[in-house]
């Protein structure tokens, strides 16, 4: 009896070392295929849509006095892919001049590949031509100093990528959440020439973070610089932005994965009394294979501002 209790003991031991042995490699399995997934969907500026996860945008360092609204038509050429949507932006300063709530998105996107570019991304031939909504971005701005005869205004931006964005099969939106933190610093000097009266430095730095699939996280600093200066009603700006993700130089993924963006911008802005026109043309220097052509108008509403009693 003894002898029959040890060797059943004995049986459930071996049969409890080969189920944990499977399970072992069935997760090492799961595993391995989780980690190689996002290198053959690459999930970044390089291989997506113009609007999937672009270089963010560069303010002057300032929060405004009223609610502002930005509407543009961008146009995206070059490199085999067509992109046309409209744009809108949205910023209530909470506090004048100290707090703000910023949000943002594209609308109405329409966008056609080239066949051979919607090879190399693995697009279907039904899909290379179509329709698609955007992501909507939120943001808080906080006015971390006061600018003054000497220092720069420095301000905290915290923003969120939402997945509203569709026809991700078409590889136009990531469909997966991002976020980034930076802070903005922006400082002006006074001029008394015949082409300027003001010339105004910016700047950002912060940390950038995207899902590409199966919880995997993509991230890194990101950055820009810009310049801008002004007569009457009359502004230019010019500047460079981009970010720098970690997973191109992982040799899992590839050197070519191009999720280090790299942009550079002018933008001329006319000023009236009620509204500001403005148009702006971008090209990508790295990993954002794009021109892009915006026109807009900007406008200030100081009934839709919050005001506290």
């Amino acid at each position: 009896m003894q002898r029959y209790e040890n060797f059943t003991i004995c049986r459930n031991i071996r049969t409890f070392v080969v189920d944990m042995k499977r399970i072992l490699v069935s997760s090492l399995i799961l595993n391995i295929v989780v980690f190689v997934y996002p290198q053959l969907e690459r999930y970044s500026t390089a291989w997506f849509g113009p609007n999937a996860f672009p270089v963010p945008e560069l303010s002057d360092a300032t929060i405004p006095v009223s609610t502002t609204f930005d509407i543009t038509a961008d146009y995206y050429f070059g490199f085999g892919d067509k992109t046309k949507n409209g744009y809108f932006r949205i910023e209530i300063p909470l506090l004048s001049e100290k707090v703000a709530f910023k949000l943002w998105s594209g609308f109405l996107e329409k966008y056609e590949l080239s066949p051979e570019l919607a090879a190399l991304r693995a697009v279907e031939t039904n899909q290379i031509k179509g329709k698609a909504n955007s992501d909507i971005y939120v943001q808080t701005r906080i006015l971390l100093k006061k600018e003054t005869a000497i220092w720069p205004s420095l301000i905290l931006n915290s923003t969120l990528k939402t997945t509203s964005g569709t026809a991700n099969f078409a590889k136009r939106y990531y469909n997966t959440s991002g976020y980034y933190f930076d802070v903005e610093a922006g400082k002006s000097f006074q001029l008394t020439t015949f082409f300027s009266d003001y010339i105004r430095f910016a700047g950002t730095a912060g940390f950038l973070c995207w899902e590409t699939d199966n919880y995997t996280q993509n991230e890194g600093p990101m950055y820009g610089l810009k310049i801008k200066t002004g007569k009457n009603k009359l502004d230019w700006e010019a500047g460079i932005r981009g970010y720098t993700g970690w997973m191109s130089s992982h040799p899992a993924y590839g050197a070519d994965y191009g999720d280090r963006p790299v942009v550079g911008f002018t933008k001329l802005v006319y000023t009236t009394k009620k509204l500001n026109y403005y148009i702006q043309y971008q090209q990508g220097f790295r990993d954002f294979p794009y021109h892009q052509l915006r026109l807009g108008i900007q406008f200030t509403s100081k009934k839709l501002t919050p005001t506290y009693k």
